[in-house]
């Protein structure tokens, strides 16, 4: 059996133990580097030339998308991610399989059988796809993939209530729970339809159609009451924009 050179680019430290481990349990694969970041993943591929590359779309820096399009190499991919809206991204690319965070060593070995099948797609066809994805990835999301007591499932955004900052995360209130993902709140807000998602203060953005009712606090700053009784304070300049929005 032929062996297979592999590159690890994942910022997830946990992420990058479990593929770690994995791919030095597989007897068709060796692992030639890894990096945290798209910067860093870019100079090594570039360098290492590897027959495979486990890629996160969502990297500090430079983003998965970003790496492909500057290598001057191509080879296999398996993108991985957390989010389910990049898997028509990683087959619009011709990537060889995408691993949804998290998995299991079954669906790893399976990603594996799959791409020891499937040679490379000539560079002309990524270069297309590249273009093609980066149209997409400007456009609106429709779903976000969220984790519950072990199920992950689709929410869909008419479900969501408003998003709260939290460290590294954002915090999703929907179905009366609150759902964390790893994205940033700046990075969603980007992809959300702004004449319905508001962003109320720096690290709140709210659903218009789940607000209760906003009244005027003592500095003039709304109040917003949120329909699961939820309370937040616009920010001066936000509050000025939902006067503004008033008939």
């Amino acid at each position: 059996m032929d062996t297979k050179t592999v590159f690890i680019a994942e910022d997830e430290p946990l992420a990058r133990d479990v593929l770690r481990d994995a791919i030095y349990a597989h007897p068709a694969l060796r692992l030639a580097g890894e990096a945290g970041d798209g910067a860093s993943a870019l100079e090594q591929i570039e360098r290492i030339r590897p027959d495979v590359v486990f890629m996160d779309i969502q990297m500090p820096e430079m983003t998965g998308l970003e790496v492909l399009r500057r290598l001057t190499c191509t080879p296999d991919i398996v993108f991985t991610t957390a989010y389910d809206q990049y898997a028509v991204t990683a087959f619009e690319l011709n990537a060889v399989d995408y691993l949804l965070k998290p998995f299991t060593r079954a669906r790893f070995d399976a990603a594996v059988a799959r791409l020891l099948d499937s040679p490379a797609p000539p560079r002309a066809i990524v270069d297309a796809a590249l273009e093609q994805a980066t149209q997409r990835a400007a456009g609106r999301l429709e779903r976000i993939l969220v984790r519950d007591r072990g199920r992950i499932f689709p929410l869909s955004l008419n479900e969501i209530e408003y998003l709260k900052a939290d460290s590294k995360y954002t915090a999703i209130a929907a179905r009366g729970q609150t759902f964390l993902v790893r994205i940033g709140i700046s990075e969603l807000e980007a992809q959300l339809d702004p004449a319905r998602f508001i962003r109320v203060h720096r690290s709140a953005l709210v659903n218009l159609d789940f607000v209760d009712s906003m009244r005027a606090d003592d500095q003039s700053q709304l109040v917003i009451q949120m329909r699961d009784g939820a309370v937040l304070t616009a920010s001066r300049e936000a509050s000025k924009v939902l006067r503004e929005m008033a008939i």
